[in-house]
């Protein structure tokens, strides 16, 4: 399988960039040593491609050095003039630590997926209750018994969790104890 790869941006420059690898860029304004994470414009490998990908890329700071020496020297003929000057470009040497989705996106993907909770509703719960808004919900609490506000009100706290419905429970519940 062929290995990923990504083209990533990085000082105003695009890179074709694998895993591991090590390359030397325009000067970047981070600290050795730290990660940081580049634009990634594509990916690619292992025969699927992806522009503009939900992935990132994760490269380090090796380090900062300064490039080879250039030379530069002017001279005109027949007046003597003649200058030197030099020129070292400042670097940065970055590695590609990872490739690849992000890394929610990879947790999600290793962790297996769950079945889905059957719905269970308590005993005792009036006809209809899951369909009732919560001024439905305020309106008919007053004329059901205790032990249907109750499983009402842990249908409430259980799925719906709707603060006008709770209180409109704890409140027809607090009204059933007074009488």
């Amino acid at each position: 399988m062929p290995e990923n790869y990504a083209i990533i941006s990085l000082g105003g420059k695009q890179y074709v960039v694998h895993e591991g690898e090590r390359f030397l860029v325009e000067r970047l304004d981070q600290d050795e040593g730290k990660t940081f994470h580049p634009e990634v414009l594509f990916l690619g490998g292992g025969g699927t491609a992806e522009f503009a990908p939900a992935a990132t890329v994760t490269a380090k700071v090796v380090g900062h050095i300064r490039g080879p020496k250039v030379r530069i020297g002017k001279y005109k003929p027949k007046s003597g003039y003649k200058r030197h000057t030099g020129f070292r470009a400042s670097l940065t040497r970055v590695e590609i630590t990872t490739i690849g989705k992000k890394a929610a996106a990879r947790a999600a993907a290793a962790k297996p997926a769950e079945e889905p909770k059957a719905d269970v509703t308590p005993k005792g719960l009036p006809k209809g209750y899951a369909e009732l808004t919560v001024a439905g919900v305020s309106e008919d609490a007053k004329s059901w018994n205790r032990p249907m506000l109750e499983a009402a009100l842990a249908y409430e706290q259980e799925h719906g969790k709707r603060k006008g419905a709770i209180a409109a429970l704890e409140h027809a519940l607090a009204a059933k104890e007074d009488h």
